[in-house]
């Protein structure tokens, strides 16, 4: 005797011939947050780690502290390469004058002066080879992508090269980050994974 599994309330979008654009984001209802736009694919956000969490809130605290003032730091937002592709990088640094106001849903590339991304299991390709790619055609300036190297984060650090428009390296770093560029940092990257002690008494 075969059993019917039972009927799901959650429609899945179909894709329209040429897969969907950048502007349809905006517009395909009950979209789970965070997804992403890659290749004219929708890509949704798995569940994510608690290191994925704490290394999230460390750069954006970190990086929105010592940011000049016509830089501003967002956390995972939306950002426009092409029709195609509207990646959302876990942080970036944009220019502040971009943002047009609260509503917004979007950046364009040119605004964007860092992307930063903590990779997850399932994002481990994208964030290695897809992205990287996309941000550097897109002439994103710095790319840094965070890894969990056995609980311990390691980021490795990436600058453009103008003329071929890809990335190369400038730095693999473990346990504290010192760097000039896209502005001053010195950040003690051993807090990612800290716990937190409470307090006695």
């Amino acid at each position: 005797m075969s059993v019917r599994p039972e009927a799901s309330d959650h429609h899945w979008p179909i894709p329209p011939a040429g897969g969907w654009t950048a502007d349809d984001l905006d517009r395909i209802p009950r979209l789970p947050p965070h997804t992403e736009l890659i290749d004219g694919s929708l890509v949704f956000a798995s569940p994510q780690t608690v290191f994925h969490t704490r290394a999230l809130s460390f750069f954006e605290r970190h990086l929105d502290a010592a940011a000049p003032p016509h830089l501003e730091v967002l956390r995972e937002f939306s950002i426009d390469i092409d029709p195609q592709n509207r990646p959302e990088p876990d942080v970036v640094i944009v220019l502040g004058d971009a943002i047009a106001g609260p509503g917004q849903t979007r950046l364009p590339a040119e605004a964007v002066k860092l992307a930063l991304e903590v990779v997850s299991p399932e994002s481990r390709s994208r964030d290695r080879e897809t992205k990287p790619v996309k941000y550097a055609r897109a002439g994103i300036r710095h790319y840094w992508r965070v890894e969990n190297d056995e609980g311990r984060a390691v980021v490795y650090v990436f600058e453009l090269e103008p003329v071929s428009r890809t990335y190369a390296p400038t730095g693999i770093f473990r346990d504290r980050l010192k760097t000039s560029v896209p502005y001053p940092l010195d950040l003690d990257l051993t807090e990612i994974t800290a716990r937190r002690v409470a307090p006695e008494g």
